[in-house]
């Protein structure tokens, strides 16, 4: 079902109906786009109206982080759960390797994807990877990076890229691709490769995952959420401000 938050639509999905809808996509050879929004995401789209338009035309957008769960309660928008994107990163992965589907992996480094693609094969043996290309390539190579996913016959393509970098390649090369379920993962490259490690699975509940992450990272990830939680505190603020007036206005 979709809704709409703030302006932007949302899909109330859980994760296995996520999965279910990209195992319909593999299956059937029809183009899914994913996109899975958080709130650094929601506060940066903002003020990037191309980043705007590239998640709003995604035929999927995913309540990935807590602060959007959160906000959706708040302003009356059903959402029963997130569906974190590393975690249906890992379930359709599991589910490549049950169906035979193939995946391709784009982004990170050539060390941090081959040590990924070493774990996935301990942990996935029927795993069968399409290809893998890095994240460091230039404009100019586009195209190339592009026609090699597409001759690769991957099934389902994940994006290891960051905000707005994976937004834009996918809307600008979803259908060139050749690839039926795609999907930007942003860090979780990292975290299958043991990078990264995440957080405990309690903090993930209570959705503390971002204290972990500012402990892991404090200086790269310390104004990034005082940043954003501040503005995307202060947006829900004034929608609820707004919706009070009007209510009081036509009671009068």
């Amino acid at each position: 079902m979709r809704a709409e938050f703030l302006g932007v639509p949302v899909d109330i999905l859980s994760l296995n109906e996520t999965v279910d809808v990209a195992e319909k996509s593999m299956t059937c050879r029809q183009r899914c786009q994913h996109v899975a929004l958080n709130v650094a995401k929601f506060v940066k789209m903002r003020r990037q109206p191309e980043l705007w338009r590239d998640v709003v035309e995604s035929d999927i957008v995913g309540i990935d982080g807590m602060g959007i769960l959160w906000g959706c309660r708040l302003l009356g928008v059903k959402a029963n759960e997130r569906v974190a994107g590393i975690d249906l990163f890992r379930e359709i992965l599991a589910l490549c390797n049950r169906k035979q589907f193939k995946p391709f992996f784009l982004g990170a480094t050539d060390r941090v994807l081959q040590k990924m693609i070493f774990n996935l094969r301990r942990e996935l043996p029927e795993l069968q990877i399409a290809g893998w290309h890095n994240g460091y390539f230039r404009a100019e190579e586009e195209a190339r990076v592009v026609e090699y996913i597409r001759r690769s016959g991957a099934d389902c393509l994940f994006l290891g890229l960051p905000t707005p970098r994976k937004e834009r390649l996918l809307a600008l090369y979803r259908d060139e691709f050749g690839v039926p379920f795609v999907m930007g993962v942003g860090g979780s490259f990292d975290v299958l490769a043991g990078a990264v490690s995440r957080a405990p699975l309690w903090m993930q509940r209570v959705g503390l995952e971002w204290f972990y992450r500012l402990y892991q990272e404090p200086r790269r990830m310390l104004w990034r959420y005082l940043s954003t939680n501040i503005l995307f505190a202060n947006m829900l603020a004034r929608e609820l401000a707004g919706r009070a007036l009007k209510s009081v206005l036509w009671m009068l």
